[in-house]
């Protein structure tokens, strides 16, 4: 089984860390990552989206994250 895990980082500067370590505890079983986040004129937006393709222990991925962010899940 697959899925996509949507995850919303409302402070991406400061949670990043928190964030990378997390994935990189599952980065075998996670196939695509894909950052999103405007771009003003001068600056970044600090408010990003994380899109995770992840291919096994999905449920718990999904756990560990939703402790900390706002997370939505698409199964196929």
């Amino acid at each position: 089984m697959t899925a996509i895990i949507g995850v919303a980082l409302d402070n991406r500067m400061e949670e990043a860390i928190k964030f990378q370590q997390i994935i990189t505890k599952y980065g075998c079983t996670i196939r695509t990552r894909l950052g999103l986040h405007n771009i003003g004129e001068y600056k970044c937006v600090n408010f990003g989206i994380i899109l995770l393709e992840v291919t096994d222990n999905i449920n718990e991925i999904y756990d560990e994250l939703a402790k900390n962010w706002k997370v939505q899940i698409m199964r196929f």
